[in-house]
């Protein structure tokens, strides 16, 4: 199973997942990894076929591009959209490959959003990080570059105040993590995510629902409020994605709507997140109530 979903943690997250039950539950591999191969394929956007024709930058949307900046993290996930692809995908590494990738944005000028994804973009030293935040920051069609990483939840210490201070210079950079389960929300996630709200970068998180891990209006109410205390505001809570190996982990959707239903009617607005699933062809990201 390993060596085909190989499994992936920095000494923080395996001191996390001895702590937390629901921590651990995302970060151990499990046999049933391996039984919905025939229902579900490992690539269910296309993203080894995309069609940018740019090597490293992905287009499913026509104001926004992701850049694969990574191929590792300081976690694998056993929920990961990308699990079955990661090893072998096309990652931006050289100059070249940046210029090209600026390039096609000038080519779109609907274009004005960039992920900065992978894998995990704050696995690169902060000088490459800053190599791809300045290139696209640069631009003026672009209002928004997005650092998409779960560092403040699975490696904290990654998140400096100097790293922080550097990605915020552009005045464009936001923060997209992932945090699952209050557990997560350490003394040290916190400061992690007060380094980055501090120097200026707005910071939300993009949660998943996971049977077994928070697959309940308590457990994830927790967690919303928890974000609020530190100041990162909860986005979405995303359905798992239809991927080879991750069945175990999906909540049926009666279930989920039923959550996002009870949650809706106990908090409010500023710490509820949309409830919604990707679809793999659909033109914007589907809330639960409407599949």
């Amino acid at each position: 199973m390993t060596e085909r979903f190989p499994f992936v943690a920095c000494a923080y997250a395996r001191a996390l997942a001895a702590r937390s039950a629901a921590f651990r539950r995302q970060l151990e591999p499990d046999a049933r990894e391996l039984e919905d191969d025939e229902e579900f394929g490992p690539d269910p956007f296309d993203e080894e076929g995309e069609a940018s024709g740019c090597f490293g930058l992905k287009q499913r949307f026509p104001d926004r591009v992701l850049v694969m900046t990574s191929n590792a993290c300081f976690m694998n996930c056993r929920h990961c959209t990308r699990k079955g692809l990661l090893r072998h995908a096309e990652v931006v590494r050289s100059d070249e490959e940046l210029a090209a990738c600026t390039a096609y944005v000038q080519e779109h000028p609907l274009v004005r959003d960039v992920l900065l994804s992978g894998g995990d973009p704050l696995m690169l030293p902060d000088d490459e990080v800053m190599r791809f935040v300045q290139a696209f920051a640069d631009l003026p069609q672009v209002d928004v570059v997005r650092l998409c990483t779960r560092a403040p939840c699975v490696n904290p210490a990654r998140v400096t105040r100097d790293l922080a201070v550097r990605l915020a210079a552009s005045g464009k950079v936001w923060a997209n993590t992932q945090f699952n389960h209050a557990d997560e929300v350490t003394p040290e996630a916190a400061e992690a995510c007060a380094n980055l709200v501090n120097a200026g970068i707005p910071v939300s998180c993009q949660t998943v629902l996971l049977a077994g891990v928070n697959d309940s209006a308590a457990a994830l109410l927790d967690l919303f409020r928890t974000l609020q205390r530190i100041r990162v505001r909860p986005y979405y809570v995303f359905q798992c994605d239809p991927v080879a190996g991750i069945s175990h982990f999906r909540v049926p959707l009666e279930r989920a709507v039923e959550i996002a239903r009870a949650c809706a009617d106990r908090i409010g607005g500023l710490g509820l997140p949309r409830f919604v699933a990707d679809i793999p062809g659909s033109t914007r990201k589907m809330p639960i109530e409407l599949l």
